[in-house]
This record gives C-alpha cells, sequence and structure tokens, in this order.
C-alpha cells in the first residue's frame, strides 16, 4: 500500500513562491508515475502536474505551465511541486498521487493512492 505525505503549503501573497513536497513510504516509487492535483472549495480535484517514473516526462495543466514545475528524487522518495508567480486562483488543497496503471493520468478518478492534502492560500 502507498503511503504519501505532502508537506510546504502555507499562505502567501500574490506573485510568491511555495515548494510543495510529497514523500511516498512504499518499495519500488521508482516504478510509479507520480502527479499533482488541486481541490478548491465547491469545485471538483483537478489535474496539476504530472511526472514519470523515471522524471524525463512532465505534463502541466494550461493554467499553470511556465510557472510550476515538477521534480522528483526516487533517491529520497519525494516529489516536489514548485510554485512561481502565484496567483489567488491558485488557492487550493494539494494533493500527490501515485500512478502505478497510467504512467502519469491527469484523471483523478484513475487513482486510488492520494495523500491528505497541504493547503495552499494566495492572498491578493
Amino acid at each position: 500500500q502507498v503511503q504519501l505525505v505532502e508537506s510546504g503549503g502555507g499562505l502567501v501573497q500574490a506573485g510568491g513562491s511555495l515548494r510543495l513536497s510529497c514523500v511516498a513510504s512504499v518499495r519500488g516509487i521508482r516504478t510509479y508515475a507520480m502527479g499533482w492535483f488541486r481541490q478548491a472549495p465547491g469545485n471538483e480535484r483537478e489535474f496539476v502536474a504530472t511526472i514519470s517514473a523515471a522524471g524525463g516526462a512532465t505534463s502541466y495543466a494550461d493554467s499553470v505551465k511556465g510557472r510550476f514545475t515538477v521534480s522528483r528524487d526516487n533517491t529520497k522518495s519525494t516529489v516536489y511541486l514548485q510554485m512561481n508567480s502565484l496567483k489567488p486562483d491558485d488557492t487550493a488543497d494539494y494533493y500527490c498521487a501515485a500512478d502505478s496503471l497510467y504512467g502519469g493520468s491527469t484523471s483523478p478518478q484513475c487513482l486510488a493512492d492520494w495523500g491528505q492534502g497541504t493547503q495552499v492560500t494566495v492572498s491578493s
């Protein structure tokens, strides 16, 4: 069973930066693609970014392209989401997910292993 723990959220002013981390407790994490998703109050969970198992391929939602960067360190079983130029619309709970089947699914309905989330609030 995969256990995921996110951290790094907080309150930041618009234009600021945060780096989220997701530590995975599972053998063979280097065989999992990993994804970041977010959910704002009253909204459905939405795709933010994915990274392939080896880290060579990434994908981003249009709303975060050029501002967010996903990376991973398999030696530390950790995935990161560097968020720059934050906007109030980025305010949400951010979740990481492990993907052992799809190689980087952008659909949260396809994924079963989730962390508890970390809250990001961007003030204007």
